[in-house]
Protein backbone atom coordinates (compact mmCIF):
# COMPACT_ATOMS: atom_id res chain seq x y z
CA UNK A 1 0.00 0.00 0.00
CA UNK A 2 1.01 3.36 -1.17
CA UNK A 3 0.10 6.65 0.16
CA UNK A 4 0.65 10.31 -0.56
CA UNK A 5 0.90 12.27 2.30
CA UNK A 6 0.32 16.38 0.76
CA UNK A 7 0.73 19.62 2.59
CA UNK A 8 2.36 23.02 2.53
CA UNK A 9 4.72 22.16 5.03
CA UNK A 10 8.09 23.01 4.34
CA UNK A 11 11.16 20.24 5.09
CA UNK A 12 15.03 21.32 5.35
CA UNK A 13 17.11 19.07 3.67
CA UNK A 14 20.78 18.47 5.24
CA UNK A 15 22.80 15.77 4.18
CA UNK A 16 19.83 13.52 2.25
CA UNK A 17 18.41 13.96 5.58
CA UNK A 18 15.36 15.59 6.08
CA UNK A 19 13.75 17.79 9.23
CA UNK A 20 11.01 19.71 10.25
CA UNK A 21 10.43 22.64 12.65
CA UNK A 22 8.59 20.07 14.84
CA UNK A 23 5.23 19.79 13.27
CA UNK A 24 6.08 16.63 10.83
CA UNK A 25 8.62 14.80 12.95
CA UNK A 26 10.12 11.37 12.34
CA UNK A 27 7.67 10.08 14.95
CA UNK A 28 4.56 11.72 13.80
CA UNK A 29 5.61 10.37 9.70
CA UNK A 30 5.38 6.80 12.12
CA UNK A 31 1.98 7.17 12.57
CA UNK A 32 1.37 6.82 8.39
CA UNK A 33 4.22 3.81 8.29
CA UNK A 34 2.40 1.94 10.62
CA UNK A 35 -0.39 1.46 8.34
CA UNK A 36 1.21 1.60 4.66
CA UNK A 37 4.07 0.16 3.07
CA UNK A 38 5.19 3.27 1.83
CA UNK A 39 4.70 7.00 2.36
CA UNK A 40 5.44 9.68 -0.31
CA UNK A 41 5.32 13.02 1.42
CA UNK A 42 4.77 15.86 -0.98
CA UNK A 43 6.00 19.28 -0.13
CA UNK A 44 7.73 22.51 0.09
CA UNK A 45 11.44 22.07 0.93
CA UNK A 46 14.47 23.98 1.55
CA UNK A 47 17.89 23.26 1.30
CA UNK A 48 20.51 24.36 3.82
CA UNK A 49 24.25 24.21 4.29
CA UNK A 50 24.41 24.36 8.07
CA UNK A 51 22.93 22.07 10.60
CA UNK A 52 20.37 23.72 12.91
CA UNK A 53 20.44 22.28 16.49
CA UNK A 54 16.24 23.59 16.88
CA UNK A 55 15.04 21.31 13.98
CA UNK A 56 13.42 17.84 14.41
CA UNK A 57 14.36 14.63 12.14
CA UNK A 58 11.59 13.67 9.85
CA UNK A 59 13.83 11.36 7.83
CA UNK A 60 12.74 7.56 8.73
CA UNK A 61 12.27 4.43 6.96
CA UNK A 62 9.96 3.93 4.49
CA UNK A 63 9.08 7.44 3.74
CA UNK A 64 10.16 9.02 0.38
CA UNK A 65 9.92 13.44 -0.14
CA UNK A 66 8.82 14.89 -3.13
CA UNK A 67 9.57 18.19 -3.57
CA UNK A 68 6.58 20.41 -4.37
CA UNK A 69 8.06 24.22 -5.63
CA UNK A 70 6.64 27.49 -4.65
CA UNK A 71 4.68 29.05 -6.52
CA UNK A 72 2.58 30.56 -3.90
CA UNK A 73 3.96 33.87 -4.39
CA UNK A 74 3.22 36.39 -7.38
CA UNK A 75 7.10 36.06 -9.22
CA UNK A 76 7.00 31.84 -8.34
CA UNK A 77 3.19 31.64 -9.85
CA UNK A 78 4.41 30.26 -13.07
CA UNK A 79 5.84 27.23 -11.20
CA UNK A 80 1.82 26.04 -10.07
CA UNK A 81 2.19 24.16 -13.69
CA UNK A 82 5.11 22.09 -12.84
CA UNK A 83 3.72 21.53 -8.94
CA UNK A 84 0.70 20.33 -10.20
CA UNK A 85 1.99 17.34 -12.29
CA UNK A 86 4.34 16.32 -9.56
CA UNK A 87 1.10 15.79 -7.31
CA UNK A 88 -0.78 14.93 -10.28
CA UNK A 89 1.47 11.75 -11.39
CA UNK A 90 2.34 11.25 -7.51
CA UNK A 91 -1.34 10.62 -6.48
CA UNK A 92 -2.07 8.65 -9.21
CA UNK A 93 0.96 6.13 -8.82
CA UNK A 94 -0.32 5.33 -5.49
CA UNK A 95 -2.94 3.62 -3.84
CA UNK A 96 -4.39 6.57 -1.07
CA UNK A 97 -3.88 10.08 -0.04
CA UNK A 98 -4.01 11.87 2.91
CA UNK A 99 -4.53 15.48 2.84
CA UNK A 100 -3.99 18.02 5.65
CA UNK A 101 -5.60 20.87 5.53
CA UNK A 102 -5.84 23.79 5.20
CA UNK A 103 -2.79 24.25 2.48
CA UNK A 104 -2.73 24.62 -1.43
CA UNK A 105 -0.43 21.37 -2.26
CA UNK A 106 -3.44 19.35 -0.01
CA UNK A 107 -5.83 20.97 -2.29
CA UNK A 108 -4.46 20.19 -5.52
CA UNK A 109 -3.88 16.82 -4.49
CA UNK A 110 -7.51 16.09 -3.55
CA UNK A 111 -8.44 17.51 -7.28
CA UNK A 112 -5.83 15.00 -8.46
CA UNK A 113 -7.69 12.24 -6.89
CA UNK A 114 -11.00 13.49 -7.14
CA UNK A 115 -9.97 13.13 -11.62
CA UNK A 116 -9.33 9.16 -11.06
CA UNK A 117 -12.56 8.83 -8.32
CA UNK A 118 -10.51 7.53 -5.54
CA UNK A 119 -11.51 7.59 -1.64
CA UNK A 120 -9.48 10.25 -0.06
CA UNK A 121 -8.88 11.18 4.12
CA UNK A 122 -8.37 14.80 5.21
CA UNK A 123 -6.59 15.94 8.06
CA UNK A 124 -8.27 19.38 9.18
CA UNK A 125 -5.77 21.28 11.59
CA UNK A 126 -6.65 24.76 11.16
CA UNK A 127 -9.15 27.09 10.04
CA UNK A 128 -8.80 28.91 6.75
CA UNK A 129 -11.08 31.34 7.53
CA UNK A 130 -9.51 32.81 10.50
CA UNK A 131 -5.98 32.33 9.15
CA UNK A 132 -6.68 34.41 6.57
CA UNK A 133 -9.48 37.14 8.14
CA UNK A 134 -6.50 38.00 10.62
CA UNK A 135 -3.53 38.24 8.44
CA UNK A 136 -4.01 41.22 5.98
CA UNK A 137 -6.23 42.96 4.48
CA UNK A 138 -5.10 40.55 1.30
CA UNK A 139 -5.97 37.92 3.43
CA UNK A 140 -9.58 39.10 3.96
CA UNK A 141 -10.07 39.59 0.22
CA UNK A 142 -8.98 35.72 0.24
CA UNK A 143 -10.10 33.92 3.19
CA UNK A 144 -13.93 33.41 1.66
CA UNK A 145 -12.96 31.95 -1.22
CA UNK A 146 -10.52 29.59 0.75
CA UNK A 147 -13.33 29.05 3.29
CA UNK A 148 -15.77 27.68 0.93
CA UNK A 149 -12.73 25.87 -0.82
CA UNK A 150 -12.04 23.99 2.04
CA UNK A 151 -15.76 23.44 3.32
CA UNK A 152 -16.33 21.65 0.03
CA UNK A 153 -13.16 19.52 -0.22
CA UNK A 154 -14.03 18.44 3.43
CA UNK A 155 -17.75 18.09 3.11
CA UNK A 156 -17.02 15.40 -0.06
CA UNK A 157 -14.06 13.53 1.40
CA UNK A 158 -14.49 9.87 2.66
CA UNK A 159 -12.99 10.28 5.70
CA UNK A 160 -12.30 13.09 8.09
CA UNK A 161 -9.97 13.70 11.22
CA UNK A 162 -9.83 16.77 13.19
CA UNK A 163 -7.79 17.85 15.92
CA UNK A 164 -10.60 19.49 17.71
CA UNK A 165 -13.45 18.16 19.39
CA UNK A 166 -16.14 20.75 18.20
CA UNK A 167 -15.25 23.57 16.39
CA UNK A 168 -13.57 22.17 12.93
CA UNK A 169 -16.25 20.02 12.53
CA UNK A 170 -18.98 22.44 12.78
CA UNK A 171 -17.47 24.95 10.76
CA UNK A 172 -16.20 22.45 8.08
CA UNK A 173 -18.44 19.48 8.49
CA UNK A 174 -18.42 16.15 6.29
CA UNK A 175 -20.61 13.32 4.77
CA UNK A 176 -18.05 10.88 5.29
CA UNK A 177 -16.70 8.63 8.04
CA UNK A 178 -15.23 10.86 11.16
CA UNK A 179 -12.56 11.14 13.73
CA UNK A 180 -10.90 13.20 16.14
CA UNK A 181 -7.27 13.10 16.83
CA UNK A 182 -5.45 15.88 18.07
CA UNK A 183 -2.09 16.20 16.43
CA UNK A 184 -0.80 17.11 20.02
CA UNK A 185 -0.13 13.50 22.03
CA UNK A 186 1.83 13.80 25.53
CA UNK A 187 3.97 11.10 26.18
CA UNK A 188 4.27 11.14 29.86
CA UNK A 189 1.95 12.13 33.13
CA UNK A 190 3.94 12.50 36.30
CA UNK A 191 1.84 13.64 39.35
CA UNK A 192 4.61 15.28 40.83
CA UNK A 193 4.87 18.00 38.31
CA UNK A 194 1.44 18.54 40.07
CA UNK A 195 2.44 19.11 43.22
CA UNK A 196 5.63 20.98 42.37
CA UNK A 197 3.52 23.60 40.57
CA UNK A 198 1.11 23.79 43.65
CA UNK A 199 4.36 23.97 45.93
CA UNK A 200 4.90 26.97 43.64
CA UNK A 201 1.76 28.68 43.79
CA UNK A 202 1.42 28.23 47.81
CA UNK A 203 4.78 29.82 47.87
CA UNK A 204 3.89 32.95 46.26
CA UNK A 205 3.60 36.09 47.79
CA UNK A 206 2.68 39.43 47.24
CA UNK A 207 6.40 40.80 46.28
CA UNK A 208 6.50 38.12 43.67
CA UNK A 209 5.63 39.17 40.19
CA UNK A 210 3.80 37.05 38.37
CA UNK A 211 5.19 35.66 35.07
CA UNK A 212 2.95 34.99 31.64
CA UNK A 213 4.21 33.21 29.39
CA UNK A 214 3.43 31.99 25.58
CA UNK A 215 5.02 30.26 22.47
CA UNK A 216 4.51 31.28 19.35
CA UNK A 217 6.22 33.37 16.25
CA UNK A 218 6.65 36.71 17.37
CA UNK A 219 6.17 38.03 13.89
CA UNK A 220 2.79 36.85 13.28
CA UNK A 221 0.23 39.41 14.56
CA UNK A 222 -2.98 37.19 14.56
CA UNK A 223 -0.60 35.27 17.02
CA UNK A 224 -2.17 37.91 19.35
CA UNK A 225 0.80 38.72 22.04
CA UNK A 226 0.23 42.24 21.53
CA UNK A 227 -3.14 42.48 23.12
CA UNK A 228 -1.57 40.58 26.14
CA UNK A 229 1.36 44.00 25.92
CA UNK A 230 -1.51 46.54 26.24
CA UNK A 231 -3.80 44.83 28.59
CA UNK A 232 0.18 44.73 30.60
CA UNK A 233 -0.07 48.81 30.12
CA UNK A 234 -4.02 49.42 30.99
CA UNK A 235 -3.16 47.75 34.15
CA UNK A 236 0.01 49.77 34.50
CA UNK A 237 -2.34 53.20 34.40
CA UNK A 238 -4.30 51.16 37.28
CA UNK A 239 -1.08 50.69 39.13
CA UNK A 240 -0.65 47.32 38.99
CA UNK A 241 2.94 46.32 37.70
CA UNK A 242 3.07 42.77 39.35
CA UNK A 243 3.15 41.19 35.72
CA UNK A 244 5.51 39.97 33.57
CA UNK A 245 5.36 38.85 30.37
CA UNK A 246 7.84 36.66 28.52
CA UNK A 247 7.35 35.72 24.73
CA UNK A 248 9.19 31.97 23.58
CA UNK A 249 8.96 32.27 19.81
CA UNK A 250 11.65 33.49 16.70
CA UNK A 251 11.04 36.26 14.22
CA UNK A 252 11.39 40.15 14.06
CA UNK A 253 10.55 41.16 17.58
CA UNK A 254 9.81 44.83 16.29
CA UNK A 255 6.32 45.32 16.19
CA UNK A 256 5.91 43.76 19.57
CA UNK A 257 8.91 45.97 21.32
CA UNK A 258 6.84 49.34 20.26
CA UNK A 259 3.68 47.90 21.26
CA UNK A 260 5.28 47.28 24.69
CA UNK A 261 6.93 50.88 24.16
CA UNK A 262 3.93 52.71 23.59
CA UNK A 263 2.21 51.26 26.58
CA UNK A 264 5.43 52.25 28.82
CA UNK A 265 5.37 48.47 29.83
CA UNK A 266 9.45 47.69 28.18
CA UNK A 267 10.28 46.29 31.52
CA UNK A 268 7.90 43.94 32.04
CA UNK A 269 8.00 42.28 28.42
CA UNK A 270 10.67 39.91 28.25
CA UNK A 271 11.98 38.52 24.76
CA UNK A 272 13.45 35.30 25.28
CA UNK A 273 13.52 33.58 21.64
CA UNK A 274 13.31 30.29 19.82
CA UNK A 275 14.04 27.47 22.02
CA UNK A 276 14.36 23.89 21.42
CA UNK A 277 11.08 21.69 22.44
CA UNK A 278 12.80 20.39 25.67
CA UNK A 279 13.61 23.41 26.80
CA UNK A 280 10.54 24.70 26.45
CA UNK A 281 8.95 22.40 29.05
CA UNK A 282 11.79 23.54 31.42
CA UNK A 283 10.91 27.10 30.47
CA UNK A 284 7.30 26.16 31.09
CA UNK A 285 8.10 25.38 34.81
CA UNK A 286 9.34 28.45 35.16
CA UNK A 287 6.63 30.64 34.57
CA UNK A 288 3.32 31.28 36.44
CA UNK A 289 0.47 31.35 33.91
CA UNK A 290 0.15 30.42 29.82
CA UNK A 291 -1.84 32.83 27.77
CA UNK A 292 -3.10 31.43 24.12
CA UNK A 293 -4.23 34.90 22.39
CA UNK A 294 -4.24 33.91 18.95
CA UNK A 295 -6.77 34.76 16.43
CA UNK A 296 -6.05 31.87 14.67
CA UNK A 297 -5.01 28.19 15.80
CA UNK A 298 -6.29 24.32 15.39
CA UNK A 299 -6.21 23.31 18.76
CA UNK A 300 -2.96 24.60 20.10
CA UNK A 301 -0.16 23.04 21.56
CA UNK A 302 1.85 25.17 23.11
CA UNK A 303 -1.67 25.78 25.43
CA UNK A 304 -2.06 21.79 26.09
CA UNK A 305 1.80 21.35 26.91
CA UNK A 306 1.85 24.00 29.76
CA UNK A 307 -1.47 22.53 31.10
CA UNK A 308 0.38 19.21 31.42
CA UNK A 309 2.97 21.29 33.45
CA UNK A 310 -0.13 22.26 35.44
CA UNK A 311 0.16 25.38 34.42
CA UNK A 312 -3.02 27.77 35.28
CA UNK A 313 -4.00 29.37 31.55
CA UNK A 314 -6.09 31.96 29.52
CA UNK A 315 -7.18 32.15 25.96
CA UNK A 316 -9.11 33.90 23.46
CA UNK A 317 -12.28 32.69 21.89
CA UNK A 318 -10.57 30.69 19.17
CA UNK A 319 -10.90 27.54 17.48
CA UNK A 320 -10.29 24.78 19.81
CA UNK A 321 -9.10 26.85 23.01
CA UNK A 322 -12.73 27.38 24.54
CA UNK A 323 -12.73 23.50 24.82
CA UNK A 324 -9.75 23.35 26.84
CA UNK A 325 -10.02 26.25 29.03
CA UNK A 326 -13.17 27.03 31.53
CA UNK A 327 -15.07 30.28 30.46
CA UNK A 328 -13.70 32.35 32.68
CA UNK A 329 -10.35 32.08 31.28
CA UNK A 330 -11.84 32.67 27.90
CA UNK A 331 -11.77 36.37 26.16
CA UNK A 332 -13.22 37.66 22.62
CA UNK A 333 -11.59 38.06 19.23
CA UNK A 334 -12.97 42.04 19.80
CA UNK A 335 -10.81 45.16 20.55
CA UNK A 336 -13.00 44.83 24.23
CA UNK A 337 -10.33 42.16 24.73
CA UNK A 338 -7.72 44.41 26.68
CA UNK A 339 -10.41 44.90 29.28
CA UNK A 340 -11.55 41.24 29.35
CA UNK A 341 -7.95 40.21 29.55
CA UNK A 342 -7.19 42.65 32.80
CA UNK A 343 -10.41 41.19 34.23
CA UNK A 344 -9.03 37.49 33.78
CA UNK A 345 -5.91 38.81 35.17
CA UNK A 346 -7.14 40.09 38.20
CA UNK A 347 -8.84 37.04 39.52
CA UNK A 348 -5.53 35.12 39.58
CA UNK A 349 -5.12 34.80 43.45
CA UNK A 350 -3.20 31.80 45.08
CA UNK A 351 -7.16 30.52 45.48
CA UNK A 352 -8.16 30.22 41.41
CA UNK A 353 -4.47 29.68 40.35
CA UNK A 354 -4.72 26.44 42.41
CA UNK A 355 -7.72 25.45 41.41
CA UNK A 356 -7.18 25.64 37.94
CA UNK A 357 -3.63 24.34 37.98
CA UNK A 358 -5.14 20.95 39.01
CA UNK A 359 -8.14 21.47 36.18
CA UNK A 360 -5.80 21.91 33.65
CA UNK A 361 -3.63 19.18 34.65
CA UNK A 362 -6.33 16.36 34.62
CA UNK A 363 -7.74 17.84 31.17
CA UNK A 364 -4.28 17.31 29.82
CA UNK A 365 -4.34 13.68 30.41
CA UNK A 366 -6.69 13.53 27.44
CA UNK A 367 -4.05 14.17 25.27
CA UNK A 368 -2.22 10.91 26.70
CA UNK A 369 -0.32 9.67 23.08
CA UNK A 370 -1.70 5.80 23.71
CA UNK A 371 -4.96 6.91 23.59
CA UNK A 372 -5.03 9.41 20.83
CA UNK A 373 -2.91 7.23 18.83
CA UNK A 374 -4.83 4.44 19.59
CA UNK A 375 -8.11 6.02 18.10
CA UNK A 376 -6.11 7.41 15.55
CA UNK A 377 -4.49 4.20 14.25
CA UNK A 378 -7.62 2.53 13.92
CA UNK A 379 -9.08 4.53 11.73
CA UNK A 380 -6.46 5.02 9.13
CA UNK A 381 -6.43 1.50 9.15
CA UNK A 382 -10.22 1.47 8.15
CA UNK A 383 -9.42 3.89 5.39
CA UNK A 384 -6.89 1.92 4.63
CA UNK A 385 -8.84 -1.21 3.82
CA UNK A 386 -10.64 0.49 1.19
CA UNK A 387 -7.89 0.19 -1.41
CA UNK A 388 -7.36 -3.83 -0.22
CA UNK A 389 -10.56 -4.59 -1.41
Amino acid sequence: MRLVFAHDHIFHKFNNQYYSTGGLSKEMLERYTAVFDEVIVISRQKHIKTYNDKLTLASTKNVKFVEIPNFKSIDNSPKIFKAKKIIYDEVLSSDSLIARLPSSIGELAVYADKKNNKPYLVEVVACPWDAFWNHSFKGKVIAPFKYFKTKKLVREASYSIYVTNQFLQGRYPTNGKVENCSNVALKEFDDYILDIRLKKIQELNQENRLVIGTTAAINVRYKGQQYIIEALGKLKKQGNTKFEYQLVGGGDSSFLRSVAEKNDVTDQVKFIGSLSHNKVFEWLDTIDIYAQPSRQEGLPRGLIEAMSRALPAFGANTAGIPELLENEYIFSNTRKNINEICLILDKFDKKSMFETSKRNYLESKNYDKKIIEKRRNKFLKEFGAIEKK
